[in-house]
């Protein structure tokens, strides 16, 4: 009896390790395709994960944007604008036009930011001009509101003078009225406050202007001074309009005021065949350290290298569903060294279970130990990746920081498949076949005679 119960264990645990690997094997293809095919999803359209557009025939309506593009890969659109003193600076004498100036392109670059093209550069044009580049843009008439024309908000009186302009705002948010109907809400600074308040005390059952670059947000009517510096403004806003506003408004208004000179598109600086000859090379580098994997580790190489693939796939859904990345060469690079940390992980674990292995301990004890010794070395190497990922995120710029972005995704994800699955797919394999030979090179010739390691086998 005893012999018929270890023996229906030692098949319950082949059928579940085998059930395991096959439900990862579907779910791997199956994802896998979506990433490179798409599929139809109910009132979403046709949804794909992929940084090219389709060949087939479909309408913009049923098929979604693809992977935004950097400049390298794919160009797009630039504006010059022409800075100059408004006019209550230019009597000014203690103004420094370049500190103006660095600012203005600062609120420019963050509010393009926000809006998730991370990619766009500002740039300065001889003493006075700025220049902004966006990347995958293909309508240059798009671009301003990409941009958001220059934010000037200005507070006007019933007789249409001036009273409060936004640099006496201090912060701008999307909200709801007591209708639950969009409004923005304004916080203003204590000067701003002041004369908010002011003027609303003298213009009770009249109307004042909120103006936006010149254009009329609202017309309140007013019933009752206010003050405080807490100002809702309602109106026959939708969620989109609100959300633009305040987009633009709590960058801060824009401390010089700009004309536009130019506006026309630029080609991909690194040319059209850039994307298609990196992700041939990705692809042929990747095969490669695949082959070199399976050859050195054999076995345990294969389920690694099926372990890369699923990395693969994780990074095309993470760079399709987090926002604000765009795809540039550095990112790439960012991706592709993702893998080589991959990789890194996988050999010292697999090192460390040949070591095991050669001690004549069990494989599947070679592989529990081998991954409990691994562990720390692999923790240590990423998470230093890591921390300079995160440093190169906060505090670069243009296509630094998209490498930032890819590198610290790739990296998180590498981690996640060397440690997760790849201890998975191997500790299942073993159940199934436990020969040490079909994943450790030279097992005969560093063999250990049984009784050297039988405490240690136990």
């Amino acid at each position: 009896m005893k012999v018929n119960n270890r023996g229906r264990k030692k098949i319950n645990r082949k059928t579940s390790a085998a059930i395991g690997l096959a439900i990862l094997l579907v779910v791997t293809i199956f994802v896998g395709y979506i990433a490179l095919n798409g599929m139809w999803l109910d009132n979403r359209g046709l949804y794909k994960l992929l940084p090219w557009m389709p060949k087939t025939n479909v309408t913009k309506e049923t098929w979604p944007k693809p992977i935004a593009l950097g400049l390298d890969l794919k160009g797009g659109v630039y504006v010059e604008y022409e800075a100059t003193l408004n006019d209550e600076l230019k009597n000014d004498s203690n103004i420094n036009f370049d500190t103006l100036l660095t600012n203005t392109m600062d609120i420019i670059a963050k509010r393009l930011n926000e809006k998730g093209y991370t990619e766009t550069t500002v740039t300065k044009v001889g003493d006075t001009g700025i220049r902004v580049e966006i990347p995958d843009v293909t309508d240059p008439s798009v671009v301003l509101d990409l941009i958001g024309s220059p934010a000037k908000l200005e507070f006007l009186d019933s007789d249409g003078n001036v009273f409060m302009e936004g640099s006496d705002l201090k912060t701008a948010t999307a909200t709801v009225d007591e209708n639950s109907k969009p409004a923005l809400s304004f916080s203003l600074t204590d000067k701003g406050a002041k004369l908010f308040g002011d003027m609303t005390a003298k213009s009770i059952g009249k109307t004042i202007s909120i103006q936006l670059d010149g254009k009329e947000l609202m017309s309140p009517k007013v019933d009752e001074a206010i003050y405080g510096g807490s100002i809702l403004v309602t109106g026959s806003f939708t969620k989109d309009q609100v959300e633009t506003y305040a987009l633009q408004l709590q960058s801060g208004a824009l401390p010089l005021d700009l004309r536009q000179d130019k506006l026309d598109t630029i080609s991909a600086t690194l040319g059209d065949n850039a994307l298609t000859t990196s992700v041939n090379a990705a692809i042929i580098g990747i095969f490669l350290v695949m082959l070199l994997m399976i050859g050195r580790y054999r076995l345990a190489g294969a389920l690694a290298s099926w372990a890369l693939c699923i990395y693969i796939i994780l990074m095309f859904l993470l760079i399709a569903v987090v926002p604000g990345i765009q795809l540039t060469l550095p990112g790439i690079a960012g991706i592709i060294l993702g893998i080589g940390m991959a990789v890194d992980a996988n050999v010292i674990i697999f090192e460390r279970i040949k070591e095991e292995a050669y001690l004549g301990r069990p494989m599947m004890h070679a592989v529990r130990i081998g991954f409990k010794n691994a562990m720390s070395a692999v923790l240590d190497s990423n998470i230093t990746t890591i921390i300079a990922a995160i440093v190169l995120l906060f505090y670069g710029t243009g296509s630094v920081q998209g490498f930032a972005t890819t590198l610290l995704l790739s990296v998180i994800a590498s981690m996640f498949t060397a440690i997760t699955v790849t201890r998975f797919l191997l500790s299942r394999m073993v159940t199934l076949f436990k020969d040490p030979n079909l994943y450790v090179i030279g097992m005969k010739k560093h063999a250990v005679k049984p009784a050297a390691v039988a405490g240690e086998a136990k």
